[in-house]
């Protein structure tokens, strides 16, 4: 008997692949086995078996199949993030749900499942038909809109840019991962280019249920955010600085001095506020960060 075949029996003696320790065990032992185990290993199909029946739902979830989830778990069980993990089974379970939606995303955008992974492309509502709708398509499309009237209260188009990226700036001076929030003005300027205005623009991110999926962001999170940036929509907040928001007031002509100081004090509720939402590295993030690094 072989040395990598004498591990292989005592790694496996007792586990169930079901559980942690048992996945890593068998995983372990095809990988000694070398590439073709995964057509010849009983515990191998049994344990593929067992993943179409586990992530099925999740695969009908977002209007797939059951085989496009096994597949997708097949993809991260071969990789070292799973086979170290503390939870190889969590690592997977995120990595077929993050997969899940980006082959979703990519059916209605007509795309491909990579080009719908990036954020800037998931931002875009799915491909529509003239057919799909009842009404001509001067009656809906902006293209053939006129606006009544113009937003005066936006920054000047020309530091839009520099503003937010004085935002990002300051929410990563205040406890923010980078790419978090980078992700996440990326997000927050693709729509507001799209609204040309910053209350329609917060209306309409707040309800946004795929800003909370592509982001990663718990709701109360994703809420504050926007507050804080575009501003509190309230009337009652119009002509404050609350309700102009960071963007504003970076666009004209503020500096960081200007909006964290009030008065002669730091500004302790914005401070207070932004810091005190900042997403934590969570064990799932984590996860996905592995995953991500291992892909």
């Amino acid at each position: 008997m072989s040395i990598d075949s004498g591990i292989s029996t005592r790694i496996r003696t007792g586990t169930d692949f079901k559980s942690p320790e048992g996945l890593r065990a068998l995983l372990l032992e095809l990988r000694l086995a070398g590439p073709e185990a995964w057509r010849q290993d009983d515990d191998a199909f049994a344990l593929m078996a067992y993943i179409n029946d586990k992530y099925a739902a999740l695969a009908v979830k977002h209007q797939l199949r059951p085989e496009d989830a096994a597949y997708a778990a097949f993809e991260a069980l071969r990789s070292d993030a799973v086979l170290t993990a503390d939870d190889p089974w969590a690592v997977v379970t995120q990595a077929v749900r993050i997969s899940l939606i980006a082959e979703e995303r990519a059916d209605g955008l007509l795309c491909s499942n990579h080009q719908a992974r990036r954020t800037e492309v998931m931002v875009h509502h799915d491909a529509e038909r003239f057919s799909d709708r009842d009404n001509p398509l001067t009656d809906y499309h902006p293209a053939f809109s006129i606006s009544a009237e113009v937003d005066t209260d936006e920054a000047p188009p020309g530091k839009a840019t520099q503003a937010f990226r004085e935002v990002a700036r300051l929410f990563a001076s205040l406890g923010w991962p980078r790419a978090t929030i980078d992700h996440a003005l990326t997000y927050v300027e693709a729509r507001l280019m799209a609204s040309g205005n910053r209350v329609t623009a917060h209306e309409g991110l707040r309800r946004d249920a795929l800003a909370l999926k592509v982001l990663d962001l718990p709701l109360s999170t994703w809420s504050t955010l926007l507050t804080v940036v575009l501003g509190n929509p309230h009337p009652d907040y119009e002509h404050t600085k609350t309700g102009h928001g960071l963007l504003y007031r970076f666009g004209t002509n503020e500096g960081p001095r200007d909006v964290l100081v009030s008065g002669d004090d730091l500004d302790g509720d914005l401070v207070a506020l932004i810091a005190g939402c900042a997403p934590r590295l969570t064990p799932e993030n984590r996860l996905r960060k592995a995953l991500a690094h291992a892909s």
